[in-house]
């Protein structure tokens, strides 16, 4: 399987050191299986870091991955309410959970609006889970462990 790092360098060595602890699905090292979801982030990235590049590295991973069973592996097939308070509690800065590897939708920008509702208590979960199901959802796969990240495999950087 074909796995993709949007950014403004080539990542050829990725590390969980890197990143924000509130994001999504914590701090790890996020990757997509959409190539131009990960060329659109490298593109955001250089245009917040004020120019420069914009690099999709490229890695490889074996497609069992998903059914290894000496990794700690959470996936959510797509917007769920468990998915939505795993998201809210990393947000909130919860305490670091002991997964490997976890995949399943971005809470990108365009479900921000909805998730602060929610979390504030303006929306159910079920009605969030409405809302949210009405958007296109990108896909992450985020790293977590040393273990995890040296089933990574570098290919190449490309310049977009």
């Amino acid at each position: 399987m074909k796995l993709y790092h949007g950014s403004t360098i080539a990542v050829k060595n990725p590390s969980t050191r890197q990143g924000r602890s509130n994001t999504d699905f914590g701090k790890g090292f996020y990757t997509t299986i959409d190539y131009e979801q990960a060329a659109r982030w490298a593109r955001i990235r250089r245009e917040r870091s004020g120019g420069g590049n914009a690099i999709v590295s490229v890695y490889s991973i074996d497609d069992d991955i998903l059914q290894r069973e000496d990794l700690r592996i959470m996936a959510y097939n797509g917007a769920t309410v468990e998915w939505l308070d795993f998201i809210v509690a990393n947000r909130r800065n919860a305490p670091r959970h002991n997964y490997d590897i976890v995949l399943g939708p971005v809470a990108n920008d365009n479900l921000y609006a909805t998730i602060s509702l929610y979390e504030n208590g303006e929306l159910s979960a079920e009605a969030a889970i409405v809302q949210l199901k009405t958007h296109v959802l990108f896909n992450q796969v985020s790293f977590h462990s040393p273990a995890a990240i040296a089933l990574l495999r570098f290919e190449e950087a490309q310049e977009v």
